[in-house]
């Protein structure tokens, strides 16, 4: 088995016993990149000077007995939503085309404290708005599994280059699913962190209390070793929580023996029904009973405003966006374009953003603009908050009964690029399930949960437990991981990019 299908834990291993350097590690990957992005287009910006310069220090380090961190070495990928000193960072976006951040995010700073080779800035969807990586003004991602298929969105170029073995880390941002989704669709895991967790300082933001950064990986161990890495207080994000992130890896290789004795299961009602798949309610149902099988105690819970979840989401989130994003005026920031003549600043801002926005984006704005219009404020935002404390609420009253909540990641596996392109409603109807977490702030995890019996693209399970809960999170999925391994027999690979005898 070559380097790249390693895990990221058994590459850190590696590095540690001196089986291999990073060097050797970080070039395996580069040429993966290499050999297979012009397909796939999982990164925008490839940064191999900087990635091997970065290696040949942690070799540096390891030779001379001091690493600074047990990833040291091991390389990652990192969505271009977050700033990266001395890097492109254009969020997906033409109004940031060439854009060279002068400062790292707090994220960025914390992987290069701790060692880890930054391969590059991995492509999405424009400002993070999108459930498909269509949406990039720099064309869309392809998934792994079937080039001609989306690999979900926002962050679906950290899920293919991971699911591609182009990195075995990534960094992705989860605004109403856009880890989750994605990982469900490439077979990968995604992991959005309890709200406020992980400093979000350093991100271009789309919707500031929904915005949230987190691992992807291909294994739950991988997630919780990139989690605890990234995770911890920040003075510089006013939404940073005080509390330290640990325990996460430990929690995850408890959870590998697959004891679940004493852990309640809750089914969520509300994400059940027509809007889901035959193929993926399979696979769930299949998932449910291992969990049954593991010893934990399944049930079925009501949390009824989840139904009201999506009509909220699309209020608060361009809301947020329209604030957010009315920076960018030709002035201050962002692109310029000047029309002829003699044109006044309003025109200036209006031809740039024309220019600067792709379709999605300009949608967006014009809603979140109206929502928060005089008159309508309190009739289309103000009501969307009052549904956000009733979910806030409807989670509490669960977690009173269960320790951790369970459904279906998506409703349907990747499907066809451009199939939805024209059906903006059909596409945020594919985060039906991912969006309640981030209105309640609550951690969430997907991982695969298998194949589709119909089309044979991956399926995801998805699990959410309390704030501040994100172990037990690690726990479950690392149990119902080690169970699919075992079932599947191994992990579930692309064939085009799977290791010699694999799934």
């Amino acid at each position: 088995m070559s380097w790249i299908h390693r895990t990221a834990a058994e590459q850190a291993a590696a590095l540690a016993s001196g089986e291999v350097t990073s060097v050797e590690l970080t070039q395996a990957h580069l040429d993966q990149i290499a050999a297979t992005d012009g397909e796939l287009h999982a990164f925008l910006h490839v940064d191999a000077e900087g990635a091997l310069a970065q290696a040949r220090a942690s070799d540096e380090r390891r030779k001379a007995g001091n690493p600074l961190h047990e990833l040291d070495g091991v390389p990652i990928a990192i969505k271009d939503v977050l700033t990266t000193e001395g890097l492109p960072t254009t969020a997906g976006s033409r109004i940031l085309e060439g854009w060279i951040p002068p400062y790292d995010g707090t994220v960025t700073a914390k992987i290069k404290a701790a060692g880890l080779p930054i391969l590059g800035k991995t492509n999405m969807d424009e400002f993070a708005m999108g459930s498909s990586t269509e949406n990039s003004a720099y064309g869309p991602t392809r998934n792994p599994w079937d080039h001609d298929r989306i690999p979900g969105g926002s962050g679906g170029g950290s899920a293919a280059a991971v699911g591609a073995f182009q990195a075995p880390l990534a960094i992705g941002s989860d605004t109403g699913g856009s880890i989750r989704q994605p990982g469900a669709m490439t077979g990968t895991v995604g992991v959005k962190p309890t709200y406020g967790s992980v400093s979000r300082y350093g991100v271009i933001a789309l919707a500031n209390s929904l915005d949230q950064l987190g691992p992807c990986t291909r294994t739950v161990l991988d997630s919780a070793l990139l989690h605890e890495l990234i995770g911890g207080h920040d003075p510089r994000d006013s939404t940073s929580v005080p509390n330290a992130v640990t325990g996460l890896a430990d929690a995850a290789r408890a959870g590998a023996a697959r004891d679940l004795n004493g852990l309640r299961v809750g089914i969520v009602k509300e994400l059940q029904g027509d809007a889901w798949n035959a193929d993926v309610v399979e696979r769930f149902d299949e998932s449910v009973a291992l969990l049954k099988e593991m010893g934990a105690d399944v049930v079925e819970v009501s949390l009824p405003s989840f139904v009201h979840a999506m009509a909220a989401y699309y209020l608060i989130l361009p809301a947020e966006c329209s604030s957010n994003l009315a920076k960018f005026d030709a002035m201050r920031y962002g692109r310029r374009v000047t029309p002829e003549g003699s044109p006044s600043a309003e025109e200036v801002m209006k031809v740039s953003r024309d220019a600067g926005f792709g379709d999605e984006v300009k949608r967006r704005i014009i809603i979140g603009t109206y929502a928060l219009s005089s008159g309508y404020y309190d009739a289309f935002y103000g009501q969307a908050q009052k549904i956000r404390t009733l979910i806030i609420e409807d989670f509490k009253k669960a977690f009173e009964q269960v320790d951790v909540l369970v459904s279906p990641t998506a409703p349907s596996t990747a499907w066809p690029i451009g199939e939805k392109a024209d059906d903006p409603l059909a596409m945020y109807l594919q985060d039906l399930a991912t969006i309640p977490a981030n209105l309640a702030g609550v951690p969430g995890i997907s991982i695969p949960s298998g194949l589709s019996s119909a089309d044979g693209l991956p399926t995801g399970i998805q699990f959410l437990a309390p704030v501040l809960e994100d172990a037990r999170l690690y726990r479950v999925g690392a149990a119902l991981e080690s169970a699919l391994f075992e079932q599947w027999g191994g992990q579930i690979t692309p064939a085009a990019y799977a290791p010699k005898g694999a799934n």
